[in-house]
């Protein structure tokens, strides 16, 4: 039997399992110790709960497939085999115009090939920028769409929104189509793009 949360499995619907070895009772490693061991693709029938611990892949570009599911006409992939969240620092472009030290700071989150970040970029006394100029660079990860990213701005926390555009295939920087004159000490963004 394999014990998985509060339930047990039966080693009947249980496939492709390592033997018992050693006398041991249940799915055991050659060495009796009682450890649950399972093959390299055992097949399960049910739902299974981890009551404790992480799925981990051993091998980059591994996830979960969805190919159970019926797709549509053009579909590419059925795997999700990457999640990651994060914190990164804009950098500072010559084009924004900035009263005091310049500060940043950043978080992010990857779901397969979809990031959205999220920033603040701010001037001690007060930031500035031009419509259709660089607001920050050094994305987390580059862009790899021929479709621009988009997203959201504002000056200050609560002001009014923006759409952003990220530079092209292989780009880390963020346009603004909005100016912000120097009022506001901070301007805030969110972007989503696919890499």
């Amino acid at each position: 039997m394999l014990k998985v949360a509060n339930s047990v499995i039966s080693a009947s619907r249980i496939t492709g399992v390592l033997p018992v070895v050693n006398g041991g009772t249940g799915v055991t490693t050659s060495t009796g110790t009682g450890n649950t061991v399972l093959s390299a693709s055992p097949t399960l029938s049910g739902d299974v709960t981890l009551s404790t611990g992480n799925l981990i892949p051993s091998t980059a570009a591994k996830g979960i497939n969805f190919t159970a599911n019926t797709p549509v006409a053009g579909m590419s992939s059925q795997l999700l085999n990457w999640y990651e969240e994060g914190t990164w620092t804009p950098d500072k472009p010559i084009d924004l115009t900035v009263v005091g030290a310049f500060t940043s700071s950043g978080r992010y989150t990857r779901v397969g090939r979809l990031v959205t970040v999220d920033a603040s970029l701010s001037g001690a006394t007060s930031i500035a920028c031009t419509a259709g100029t660089i607001i920050c660079s050094n994305l987390p990860f580059a862009v790899n769409s021929v479709t621009n990213g988009v997203g959201s701005s504002s000056k200050g926390v609560g002001a009014g929104g923006t759409v952003l555009a990220l530079g092209g295939v292989g780009s880390t920087i963020v346009y603004t189509s909005t100016t912000y004159v120097a009022s506001a000490a901070a301007i805030l963004f969110t972007v989503t793009y696919s890499v």
